[in-house]
């Protein structure tokens, strides 16, 4: 089981040189997520390399700019290739109508499916679930509706203990599948069983990412990721500016913090940060005060977990 996690823009409002709008590309249990899509996305998805034509589902938090403005062009994209897969996008109400009419005006409809879910719940929910991944809804505060996701592993099979296998000879190699599901060792005659939990091993414990941005400080997620291994939470400002956090309904570093503490995360990660601040290392700083394992997002930049 693992996650990976490439950052590919984590700053906040208009992109600049060297600063560009929020975009994120998650993999966990061989799934590949888009989550956000701000303009110049697909340039970021190329130039470090992600295999994204492997997305079949993207997230979009909200209808600010900064957070979906370059998906229209990564549809049309896929178009240009020949995409034939169908392209799940999960946003808010609005989402459809914004998307269809661009491609209506500009005659550019697409060979492959799109299919929007449109989400309006003040609640959090189930929006996503296959065999081995659950994908919820974390909702936020912010001048717009906006939904952050909750990306999380289902618990997975069970592990062979190898070393009481080999010392049960009359156990073949196809009967690990049934092993691994946690069914008992039944010998052919009939007349004996070895209970599953002398031959496996409990699994893993199971991984889980949460997308946070954006929104004010709002102590009411904290139930909903609980006990996460990674957090992205935006900190769009320091301390020095929290009086704009109640105009802007964003955060600062050291809110961000809090958050993390209260529900005892693994690791922060901090971005969407205000053009405001040339030393990013500010934010790190201030969070720290609060919260200990905390990294500053960059675009480019890889968080990994691996579990055996």
């Amino acid at each position: 089981m693992s996650i990976k996690l490439t950052i590919l823009g984590c700053h906040s409002a208009s992109p600049r040189k060297n600063a560009f709008p929020t975009a994120q590309f998650l993999e966990i249990k061989e799934r590949k997520f888009l989550i956000d899509c701000g303009e110049g996305t697909q340039v970021l998805l190329r130039k470090h390399k992600v295999q994204f034509s492997k997305i079949k589902h993207i997230f979009i938090s909200h209808l600010h700019g900064d957070h979906f403005y370059g998906l229209i062009g990564l549809i049309s994209t896929f178009g240009l290739h020949g995409r034939k897969n169908d392209l799940h996008i999960y946003g808010p109400k609005g989402i459809k109508e914004i998307i269809t009419l661009q491609i209506k005006l500009a005659k550019s409809w697409t060979k492959y499916k799109l299919l929007f879910h449109e989400l309006e719940n003040l609640e959090s929910e189930l929006i996503f679930e296959d065999k081995k991944v659950e994908v919820y809804t974390i909702p936020l505060s912010h001048r717009i509706y906006t939904n952050g996701f909750l990306f999380k592993e289902k618990l997975g099979e069970r592990k062979l203990n190898m070393d009481v296998i080999r010392s049960n000879p009359k156990i073949e190699i196809c009967d690990y599948h049934n092993l691994k599901k946690g069914k008992d060792y039944i010998s052919e005659d009939g007349n004996s069983i070895i209970l599953n939990s002398k031959l496996t091993l409990p699994p893993s414990k199971p991984l889980s990412y949460a997308f946070c941005s954006d929104t004010q400080y709002l102590p009411s997620i904290v139930p909903i990721i609980k006990n996460v291994d990674i957090l992205y939470h935006e900190s769009t400002f320091l301390e020095d500016k929290k009086e704009l956090t109640k105009q802007t309904k964003h955060s600062t570093a050291k809110e961000a913090a809090s958050i993390a503490q209260q529900a005892n995360v693994g690791q922060l990660i901090l971005g969407h940060y205000s053009s405001r601040y040339d030393n990013l290392e500010l934010f790190k700083e201030e969070a720290k005060t609060i919260f200990t394992n905390i990294y500053l997002a960059e675009s480019g930049k890889v968080f990994e977990i691996k579990q055996l």
